[in-house]
């Protein structure tokens, strides 16, 4: 832990910074899936109000 004391004797701790990294492109197999989820999703979100409509 970092910390610091001022001229008055009062100690600051500073939390550690975090290891950052650079995201990469997803590829043409992720990218893909990304596809299949997102119209699985929308169809799944389209049942689901198509079924609140016939219930109400």
């Amino acid at each position: 832990m970092i910390s610091t004391t001022d001229e008055r004797g009062v100690i600051n701790n500073f939390a550690k910074d975090p290891v950052t990294s650079v995201a990469e492109y997803p590829s043409k197999a992720q990218q893909r899936r990304y596809w299949i989820m997102g119209a699985a999703t929308t169809v799944m979100m389209a049942g689901v109000v198509a079924i609140a409509f016939a219930v109400s």
